[in-house]
């Protein structure tokens, strides 16, 4: 009888085996799944735009319950090589720093932290390679109907739901722009000023000095300073069934149009032709003068159409989130369709490692060592640094805990709070 357990449930009150209650279970998460439509478009000028599609990426290798589906946008600068390596290798540094044998839900709690330690390691293992490029990037997860969103430098993600509303799901990180992030960098040790002429009138943008680069974060620039950090603005949120689209772009889209005036550009369009024609408008309004590249991702729920509904309506940033309640019965005030209401998970840009990678998900070795939050490198107790040494928001009280860094990482998180000197290149 024990065994018989183990190998048959109840379905309609009769027995069957385990393996059938199982493919039953897939075929059911798979019909709870949105259908995916995506395409994207793009008019190169440097050549230093780079995308990355995948529709078949799994937290299990062969678990079809396990998919998850990767869209994101590297925009280089000073040459392409940190987008490209970005491109290689920022997925499997997430994963690399997601425990294993987690639970869906967990898997999910546990990714905002990974994006954070992923970012991380790819800024500082390609920046041993002693190249001066650098990218931004908009790196996207999608599970069923929740979407993780994270994002260093100007590239954009917006969301646009079935009714029309339009909501911001990065933060901006250039200096002209944010204030707290200039406030970070002065305080690391940076300077931020414009360029001077000859004659002494300071022009262009805000810029951060030495280097000249007028975004705060971003993967490579080892030639600017530590200061300007790799780690993610990070933003999780759950769709209602209706689902929606997101339109992820470069600044050669955002310098052009606005977030609504893109998406009203573009709705009626499948996914192909609406990145298509959000490229096309904004190169008929300011040029080809940067690499312009976009990405159309529509998440439709089964056995609908896969074409938005024609719905014309003024958007409203921020306006259809609602944050995740205990409470059931709970209310927002507002008077909205179902269709706009998105359940805001999870939120958090700041620029302090220790505030990122929290005090979870301490992953443990199968070695029995503990491994690096960052680079997941194995290091013995007496060797780890817990990330909260010497952290003034923590406090010295909490310098036990994990989770824990290696040696370099605790250097490379020095350097970025502004605690030791930077390593710039002398040419």
């Amino acid at each position: 009888m024990i065994n018989q357990a183990k190998t048959k449930g109840n379905v309609n009150g009769r027995m069957v085996p385990l393996a059938e209650l199982l493919r039953l279970e897939v075929k059911n998460e798979k019909l709870e799944r949105p259908n995916i439509r995506c395409g994207q478009a793009g008019q190169s000028k440097k050549g230093e735009d780079f995308t990355l599609i995948k529709l078949d990426s799994h937290k299990i290798p062969g678990d079809g319950a396990s998919l998850f589906a990767v869209f994101a946008i590297f925009d280089g600068h000073n040459g392409s090589a940190a987008a490209v390596y970005s491109k290689e290798n920022l997925l499997k540094d997430i994963l690399s720093a997601i425990p294993a044998g987690l639970s869906r839900d967990d898997w999910l709690s546990a990714l905002p932290r990974a994006m954070v330690a992923g970012f991380v390691k790819t800024d500082k293992e390609f920046q041993v390679k002693g190249q001066t490029s650098g990218t931004t990037v908009t790196f996207v997860i999608v599970d069923c109907w929740t979407v993780t969103v994270a994002s260093v430098g100007d590239s954009r993600c917006i969301l646009e739901s079935p009714g029309g509303l339009v909501s911001l799901l990065t933060a901006d990180h250039r200096l002209e722009v944010n204030s707290e992030e200039r406030e970070r960098i002065t305080a690391s040790g940076g300077e931020i000023g414009r360029l001077n002429t000859v004659g002494g009138a300071e022009i262009g943008p805000l810029r951060c000095w030495p280097g000249g680069l007028c975004l705060s974060r971003s993967i490579g620039d080892m030639d600017v300073g530590e200061f300007i950090v790799p780690i993610p603005h990070v933003k999780q949120i759950k769709l209602s069934n209706a689902g929606g689209r997101l339109i992820i772009a470069t600044d050669g889209v955002w310098d052009a149009l606005s977030s609504e005036k893109a998406a009203n550009c573009a709705r009626g369009l499948r996914a192909e032709l609406a990145a298509k024609q959000i490229v096309k408008e904004a190169l008929k309004i300011r040029g080809l003068r940067d690499d312009t590249t976009c990405i159309v991702v529509d998440l439709i729920p089964p056995e609908k159409p896969p074409l938005p509904p024609p719905v014309k309506k003024q958007g409203m940033f921020k306006s259809i989130f609602r944050r995740r309640s205990n409470n059931p019965t709970s209310k927002t005030g507002e008077k909205q369709q179902d269709t706009d209401i998105v359940q805001e998970i999870f939120e958090e840009g700041s620029a302090m490692l220790a505030e990122r990678l929290g005090s979870e998900y301490t992953v443990q070795t199968v070695s029995g060592l503990f491994a690096c939050a960052v680079c997941q490198t194995d290091i013995t107790p007496s060797e780890g640094i817990s990330v909260h040494a010497g952290s003034f928001f923590s406090g010295t009280m909490h310098s036990w805990e994990g989770p824990f860094l290696c040696a370099s990482c605790k250097l490379k998180k020095d350097a970025m709070e502004g605690k030791r000197p930077s390593r710039v290149l002398v040419t």
